[in-house]
């Protein structure tokens, strides 16, 4: 029989998804937002901030693989990454299953997000959180990006809220400027853009920032269940050209030698490549 307590998003106000929830698990108020764990009906556990899904334990997988194995398979060699937000760890996970990363950084500013996500959802981050390679900082992205050193890190990958609140810092031209500078000569930045369906601006206006700091601008797409309203975006900024552009069997060969062919769930050198080619719809908010 359904239960008869529903968690709903609030994302859209005209437009939206519930949860039939099984048992609430976490609910609390940090200096920074809202955030709540449950278990579901549908999709096991389940994590909202501000009433926004951010992670569910049935399609983690999807949003995770292509947000960090992307970039650091196209860029081929990146050893030195910087994580921003992800306090799930999941991010952090995927980025030290490759052999040739030396270092992760994650910079979270919610600490209640990573206590939570470690005590309610601990199957996401996996043993990440004790990988010598890992340095986890509880702090402001932005402020951590502008005082770190040119040429710090191969890849950046920025898992943010929307640029609204508190992460609003992390779309702006200052922290384009500070990820270009800290990166080295080939290196390159991802980040969430939201579902271009319902939020294209998002895609369109942190575009254009990037484009002031980086020489190579793009975006690719991921289709996230939980994430309504079709595909995701993440955009891409890099600071040269035809990093977007590697060939399936060129990923496949860097996966072998990375250590993750076989080991995903959504991501494949054929999806890799494919993600980049953006529908009409979406590709005009690059434009």
């Amino acid at each position: 029989m359904p239960s008869e307590v529903w968690a709903n998003e609030t994302l859209y106000p005209h437009w939206g998804q519930r949860f039939s929830m099984v048992r609430e698990l976490a609910r609390t108020k940090s200096a920074f937002q809202d955030i709540m764990i449950f278990e579901s009906a549908s999709h096991g556990r389940v994590m909202l901030l501000d009433g926004v899904v951010q992670i569910t334990e049935a399609d983690e997988f999807v949003y995770q693989e292509m947000i960090a194995h992307v970039p650091l398979l196209a860029h081929g060699a990146a050893a030195r990454v910087l994580i921003i937000g992800a306090g799930d760890g999941g991010v952090l996970r995927r980025v030290l299953a490759h052999r040739g990363v030396t270092r992760a950084v994650m910079v979270e500013i919610d600490s209640e997000v990573i206590r939570l996500a470690r005590e309610f959802m601990p199957a996401i981050a996996g043993n990440a959180w004790h990988d010598p390679r890992a340095e986890i900082i509880v702090g402001d992205g932005i402020d951590y990006v502008a005082k770190a050193p040119d040429g710090a890190f191969d890849v950046i990958i920025v898992d943010s809220t929307d640029p609204i609140g508190v992460g609003e810092v992390l779309f702006t031209d200052e922290f384009y400027a500070h990820s270009a500078r800290i990166l080295s000569s080939r290196g390159l930045i991802v980040n969430q853009c939201g579902v271009p369906f319902m939020q294209a601006d998002e895609l369109r206006e942190t575009s254009a920032r990037r484009r002031r700091a980086f020489a190579h601008v793009g975006a690719y797409v991921v289709a996230v269940p939980t994430y309504v309203g079709g595909f995701m975006t993440l955009g891409f900024a890099a600071k040269v050209a035809g990093l977007d552009a590697v060939a399936p069997a060129e990923l496949r060969t860097r996966a072998a030698g990375a250590g993750i062919l076989g080991a995903t769930r959504y991501w494949t050198p054929e999806v890799h490549a494919a993600a980049f080619a953006l529908p009409p719809y979406i590709a005009e908010a690059l434009s």
